[in-house]
């Protein structure tokens, strides 16, 4: 809320400092009015557009996560997973109500109360004085005043007033009337109540109310000399209703502007390049929006993570089969289901989140599709649905089954005779040590690009899926030792957990014998420090009370240094506490897989609650 707050009143800023610089002076005054109400409205909705062009959207990872970390001054609670909750004791109060909050909707109250106040009493002083129509105007002559303003269709006007002045007076407020000028300030009343506390609202309708007199004196001074209009304005005497949300003809602040505005040559028509100007702001607004929705999307992506980490295979089955239930039931294409269910389709190795979604679009199509049969020969985790296993063997294989089938020769062999899109496949073990048959393989696979017209590319990946390497063979003699044309390589020194061989250590952790304890040394080396380096009495300063959680993301990496650490909390100093005591972690021993140095990520949920004093 906060970060969408300071961007609306940053984007109102910059319209209002070219509008003020550039525009306010021209006599172009519907175009200002245009403008006004653009950009006002921009502002608001801006940060909510996000461009799939502008924004990069990084590919899904799977991540260690470590277990629970659980800090402060905790008292019982049931909400907690049973085993922490037994261990640890704690009670999670309900999130206490930010003052902020408070503050904010009761301010919006506030302004809203005022506005119907304001209403009414308009409506009152309607009911209260004689009134008359004419043409399509209710005029209302205002008892011993010297008022006149116009609200929609309504004109009041005072009846102390000199006769021969209340012709040029209604020409006036006829030109608010028929342009619906009450609707403008209508727009802005209500950006009051929603921004109260913003002054830029109040500049933005100061400056609609100033250009709605400019437009209807521009209209009315046609039809009346331009010095028998000004001196009508400074003969009047000056009494203004209080309303926000009329077109007063008698505002003594404004008089003086009037009368300059109308005195003034008219603007060339080469100077309406300036409004020009909105187009580069806008294009930035949309990048800066589009490029924090990138960063906002990789934090949502490693929570979601996070989260199915915490679920059974069947929990996590049974979440996903209920999204597409949901999708069906919607109205989506079966090619949405499909997209949803079937992603990563040259990975080798699918991710827990992407296999699971597999699983349960598997689930989905064997019950079929609005209740008809789907046929589906795509290739479908390196397998057709009609090939090699039946559905339900395949719906109930758990993940760690499907990473041990991975690397048997039967998937090996699925996978590289599936190609799509006129892309051959090869899977070897070892980018930097081929095998003579690997590289026969290649030789034959690059031939099939030649002569066949239908293959244009040769995906070639390793055992782990963290590497890909996409080749094209322009010559039918070119062999792997030859000129082959790589148009894309990526080998990744990043490794997935469920994959790595060896597991990152503490120093103190390395003698253990197995991954299994490797591990806990580790979590425990790592809840310890941070319960010993997290300042807890930040809470304190903060005003802080009750279930803090802070969801932290970062990577060890081929040196063993704890690299990109991130963290996500209800606080900003909370998150960059987390970070400090993170990076303070002393070096590990880093992860290896087949023998080489490689980069782990992990995840750490914190557990942060406060107690309230508690007073005897």
């Amino acid at each position: 809320m906060l970060h969408y707050i300071l961007q609306v009143v940053a984007f109102q800023l910059g319209f209002l400092i070219i509008y003020d610089v550039f525009l306010r002076k021209e006599t172009f005054f519907n175009w200002n009015r245009i403008y006004l109400l653009i950009t006002a409205l921009l502002s608001v909705i801006v940060p909510f557009i996000k461009i799939e062009s502008i924004k990069t959207i990084i590919p899904e990872k799977f991540v260690i996560r470590l277990p629970e970390v659980i800090i402060g001054n905790l008292t019982e609670s049931s909400s907690v997973h049973p085993e922490i909750a037994n261990l640890a004791g704690i009670t999670i109060e309900p999130e206490p109500i930010s003052i902020w909050n408070i503050i904010l909707f009761s301010g919006m109250c506030m302004a809203f109360l005022t506005l119907i106040f304001k209403v009414f009493k308009l409506v009152v002083l309607a009911s209260k004085h004689p009134k008359r129509w004419s043409n399509n105007l209710l005029i209302i002559k205002l008892i011993n005043s010297n008022a006149a303003f116009s609200f929609f269709h309504y004109v009041f006007i005072g009846e102390n007033i000199n006769i021969r002045d209340r012709d040029s007076i209604l020409e006036h407020e006829m030109v608010h009337v028929k342009q619906k000028h009450t609707l403008d300030l209508l727009f802005f009343e209500v950006l009051r109540i929603l921004f109260w506390f913003n002054p830029l609202v109040y500049i933005y309708q100061n400056r609609i109310s100033e250009l709605h007199e400019f437009i209807a004196d521009a209209k009315a001074v046609k039809f009346k000399n331009k010095a028998e209009y000004y001196n009508n304005l400074l003969a009047q005497v000056f009494e203004t209703q209080n309303f926000s949300f009329v077109n007063p003809f008698f505002k003594q602040s404004l008089i003086k502007k009037r009368i300059l505005m109308m005195s003034k040559t008219k603007s060339k028509q080469i100077h309406v390049l300036k409004y020009a100007l909105l187009l580069p702001l806008v294009s930035t607004m949309l990048v800066y929006t589009s490029s924090y929705a990138q960063e906002k999307t990789e934090v949502i992506q490693e929570t979601i993570q996070v989260e199915d980490s915490q679920l059974s295979d069947k929990e996590l089955r049974e979440k996903y089969y209920k999204q597409i239930i949901e999708m069906e039931e919607s109205g989506a294409s079966f090619t949405d289901i499909f997209d949803f269910g079937i992603s990563d389709k040259d990975q080798y190795i699918k991710t827990k989140t992407a296999y699971y979604k597999l699983n349960a679009y598997l689930q989905f199509i064997s019950k079929g599709f609005k209740g008809k049969k789907v046929e589906n020969n795509d290739d479908i985790s390196g397998q057709n649905i009609e090939r090699s296993e039946s559905i339900n063997k395949m719906i109930n294989r758990t993940y760690e089954e499907y990473l041990a089938w991975k690397q048997t020769d039967e998937a090996r062999d699925i996978w590289e005779n599936n190609s799509r899109d006129g892309v051959l496949r090869l899977i070897v073990n070892d980018f930097s040590n081929w095998t003579e048959e690997e590289k026969q393989k290649m030789d034959r696979k690059l031939d099939m690009i030649e002569y066949d017209d239908y293959f244009k590319e040769l995906l070639i990946v390793d055992m782990t899926g963290t590497g890909k390497m996409i080749l094209q063979n322009p010559k039918a003699s070119t062999k792997v030792t030859q000129d082959v044309k790589v148009i894309d390589v990526v080998e990744s020194i990043e490794v997935p957990f469920a994959v790595v061989d060896q597991v990152p250590v503490m120093v103190t952790c390395q003698n253990l014998t197995t991954n299994e304890e490797r591990k806990t040394c580790m979590s425990n080396g790592i809840a310890s420090h941070v319960n010993k380096n997290f300042n807890i009495a930040l809470a304190k300063q903060l005003g802080l009370t009750g279930k803090q959680r802070i969801s932290v993301i970062f990577k060890i990496d081929t040196q063993g240094e704890i690299i990109e650490v991130r963290a996500r909390a209800s606080h900003p100093e909370l998150e960059t506490e987390a970070v400090r005591v993170i990076n303070l972690l002393p070096q590990f021993k880093p992860g290896k897989q087949k023998g080489k140095a490689v980069t782990v990520p992990y995840s750490l949920p914190i557990l942060f609650q406060i107690a309230p004093d508690k007073k005897n």
